[in-house]
């Protein structure tokens, strides 16, 4: 089994490959959720599944957690897709 995580920095970057995993594996609905500020709901099961991952390789608060992984996600995906067009811009 994989070692927790409990280094804030650490846990971040894993945060960061595991949406850039998800990123990188669904293109199409990352520009779909983007082009129709549905990008939550379209990759919901996506997301889901890579926090159950990220939560079960981190040993930190669960808030912290949270917030890590949150983070990732505006940091990798959606910054990144600011080239697409969206009424969200």
């Amino acid at each position: 089994m994989a070692r927790l995580v409990d280094n804030p920095k650490l846990a971040f970057r894993l945060a960061r490959a595991i949406v850039s995993d998800i990123a990188l594996y669904n293109p199409e609905k990352v520009k779909e959720g983007i082009k129709n500020d549905s990008v939550f709901e379209v990759l919901a099961e996506d997301l889901d599944e890579g926090r159950e991952h990220f939560y079960g390789r981190v040993s930190l608060d669960p808030s912290e957690r949270a917030h890590l992984y949150d983070r990732a996600i505006v940091d990798v995906m959606i910054k990144q897709a600011g080239k697409i067009e969206s009424s969200i811009w």
